[in-house]
């Protein structure tokens, strides 16, 4: 490790990026355990201060991805499949994503979603920590995650449980408390070998970087999202900035929550929440709760199921998506999936 620490650590001017065989390199240099943990630091700290390349992110992609275990789908599925790829450090916002996901694989549309427990520097509540208090179990084997996938459109990994060498960096990641490129690494693994995703990135200046991934995995349907705190769920305070990225090129989506008369001014008091708000909020709107105390966070959930509706071929318009989801909800139709996900998840065999 300590080549790749001296090309990426010379300093602003000198500093220059690995190719993608020294990427790969370095990345096995970690997964194997021959770089220390102090060299582990030290090279993360480097790439972040230098900016990472598209050549070694994807090469620490491939390299993480050979070496975690991977969900076992059947064509068809991993064809439909949508993986909703969000921040791995959680989330202090309202976390639209599980409800929206649920809802999707109500409608037949098969969905993933992926984390592990939180990280520096947001500590926010991750949809592991979520899903786990809703009661669905993550602790499970690839092949019970597919059961889950087959039979109820709708699966959770656990990724550090299924990569372990993300495991064993968690503690150098830790311990230097700020973003690495790896939180974008785990993003991106793909362990379904779905055709199709959402990613959510906190700043325009990653964009090209994603997209040459994105392209370079072979996706047929993807948008990169700059959604709130970073993650895939669409403002309802502002317009979104949505990406759809082809072979050939980037095409920017405008979605503004005020044309569909879901926009809501943000509100600094109901943007900060514990774990126990994030599920209250979830269970109430799954079950059809229309309060005016919930308006904030219900319209969350429609817009952007209703995105996801439109560009995934579901509706033909946003329209046409806002309609679906609001009858899903009135329907309770979330609540009775979630439980069957949550049914599904405690028994030995998920049918």
């Amino acid at each position: 490790m300590k080549q790749w620490i001296k090309e990426v650590a010379k300093g602003k001017k000198r500093a220059r990026d690995l190719t993608y065989e020294e990427g790969l390199a370095a990345a096995n240099s970690i997964i194997t355990g021959e770089a220390t943990d102090i060299q582990v630091a030290a090279f993360l700290i480097a790439q972040r201060l230098k900016n990472e390349s598209p050549e070694e992110l994807a090469a620490f992609v491939h390299a993480f991805r050979e070496a975690s275990e991977t969900i076992p789908l059947s064509q068809d599925i991993q064809e439909r499949l949508i993986d909703f790829s969000g921040p791995y450090d959680g989330r202090k916002t309202f976390a639209a994503t599980i409800p929206v996901s649920i809802l999707l694989a109500e409608n037949g549309i098969p969905v993933f979603l992926h984390s592990s427990d939180t990280l520096p520097p947001k500590y926010g509540s991750t949809l592991k920590s979520i899903l786990g208090e809703l009661g669905i179990a993550y602790d499970l084997t690839p092949s019970h995650i597919a059961a889950s996938i087959e039979g109820n459109n709708i699966g959770f990994a656990w990724t550090e449980a299924l990569c372990p060498p993300l495991a064993r960096i968690r503690k150098v990641r830790e311990e230097i408390g700020v973003r690495s490129f790896i939180n974008m690494v785990e993003k991106l693994l793909n362990i379904t070998n779905s055709n199709a995703i959402m990613l959510g990135i906190f700043h325009k200046t990653v964009l090209d970087t994603n997209v040459a991934n994105l392209r370079g995995q072979n996706f047929k349907k993807s948008y990169i999202v700059q959604g709130t705190e970073g993650s895939e769920d669409l403002p309802i305070h502002r317009k979104s900035f949505v990406y759809e990225v082809t072979e050939d090129n980037v095409r920017n989506v405008d979605l503004d929550p005020e044309d569909y008369g879901l926009f809501f001014r943000k509100d600094p008091e109901k943007e900060v929440l514990t774990l126990e708000d994030q599920v209250r909020l979830i269970t109430a709107i799954l079950n059809g709760e229309s309060s005016e105390d919930l308006a904030y966070y219900r319209n969350q959930v429609i817009f952007n199921a209703a995105a996801r509706y439109y560009f995934y071929g579901t509706t033909s318009s946003v329209e046409e998506g806002i309609d679906l989801a609001t009858s899903q909800l009135k329907a309770r139709k979330g609540a009775i999936h979630l439980e069957k996900w949550r049914s599904c998840t405690k028994k030995s065999v998920c049918l």
